[in-house]
């Protein structure tokens, strides 16, 4: 199989990219200008087909512009996964009308779309129970809950997409909100440690009546294993990027002259063959009915993330903690320390693979 090479951002993108990284680590900048510079830049076409208005290629090509990205910052991979996994469930949906409908306004960025699937996945794995209950009435459902952690909810507008439990006793659903109807309610942006600028906020739902030409799969269960892959697969590309940026520091930093190439080869072989590995996966469709090795990639690229970045802290040395110098590492150390608990988390993941692992043995 081909593998699918690293995405070259246009040099303006990573320019930007470059200027504004700390200010929205930190949420200087406003938010709301981020996700028009991403689409201006063609970035949410990728991996789209050209037929739907898309650069044509596939979620891999996605996944490595998610880690190009996120070399330079990871806030703005961060939205930008958030963005290219709605637009994800609109390809993978059977509801084509509501695609040709949303996706031309995902794809400018005059749009921002919003991936509340989390509480779904753990809700896949038997984590969590679902937080949004619909209720049938005689023309459209009644939905009240809410969601806690909803990333790229920008103020300007948004659609998310939300997993339903049915009061009538049928399977829960997929259903796309919009911000603009009566009783979804954002809340102020969350207090976070890092990543400040990536809209990420909670939401309340309160009596929102929502018709059948917005239900994006009518059973979360046979939806939820096949946009998996591309769920976890992007978000993978911000471990990926991060790794990159970080080892590439740590070679700049002196890592030969303080006796650690042979660690950060190492690292980097170690990188290699995960991308490699989900690469082919993404690509032969395996993760669909397969998830312990895509859950293993996830766990091994956050792994790698996190020791590229320790890395860089020892090829840097005290210079590391001087602004002067260390601004990026600080930062990098901060990104690293959020990918963990993305969800799924890596203690869910862990679980989830104990309980997996446990039931192979037992079919043994």
């Amino acid at each position: 199989m081909t593998m699918t090479p690293p995405c070259a951002l246009p040099p303006g993108l990573a320019t930007w990219l470059d200027t504004h990284a700390e200010a929205l680590d930190r949420g200087t900048l406003d938010s709301d200008t981020l996700l028009p510079v991403l689409g201006d830049a063609g970035l949410f076409r990728i991996g789209v087909p050209a037929a739907l208005g898309g650069a044509g290629g596939d979620v891999r090509d996605a996944v490595e512009a998610i880690a190009a990205v996120a070399e330079r910052s990871l806030t703005a991979a961060f939205v930008f996964w958030g963005q290219r996994a709605f637009i994800e469930y609109l390809l993978q949906s059977p509801n084509h009308s509501l695609a040709e409908r949303s996706l031309p306004s995902l794809l400018e960025a005059r749009q921002a779309g919003a991936t509340g699937l989390s509480n779904a996945m753990k809700f896949l794995s038997g984590i969590e129970s679902l937080q949004i209950e619909a209720c049938p009435q005689a023309d459209c459902w009644q939905l009240n809950g809410g969601l806690h952690w909803v990333t790229n909810l920008r103020k300007a507008g948004f659609v998310v997409a939300a997993a339903v439990s049915r009061s009538d006793g049928q399977p829960p659903a997929i259903v796309a909100l919009d911000s603009g109807w009566p009783g979804v309610q954002r809340s102020d942006d969350l207090d976070l440690v890092a990543l400040r600028g990536s809209n990420t906020a909670a939401l309340r739902i309160d009596q929102v009546a929502l018709s059948d030409e917005h239900i994006l799969h009518i059973d979360a269960r046979a939806f939820l294993p096949s946009v998996r892959p591309a769920f976890l697969g992007l978000q993978c590309g911000m471990s990926i990027g991060l790794a990159r940026a970080a080892l590439r520091a740590a070679h700049e930093s002196g890592a030969a002259r303080h006796g650690l190439a042979d660690d950060v080869a190492n690292l980097e072989n170690s990188l290699e063959q995960s991308v490699q590995a989900l690469h082919q996966g993404l690509a032969d469709g395996r993760f669909k009915t397969a998830a312990a090795p895509l859950f293993r990639l996830r766990i091994a690229l956050a792994d790698t993330a996190q020791h590229a970045v320790e890395q860089e802290l020892m090829a840097s040395g005290g210079r590391a903690y001087l602004q002067s110098h260390g601004a990026g590492f600080a930062r990098r150390w901060r990104e690293a320390a959020f990918v963990p608990i993305v969800t799924p988390s890596l203690s869910q993941l862990r679980a989830e693979l104990s309980r997996h692992d446990a039931a192979q043995g037992l079919a043994a």
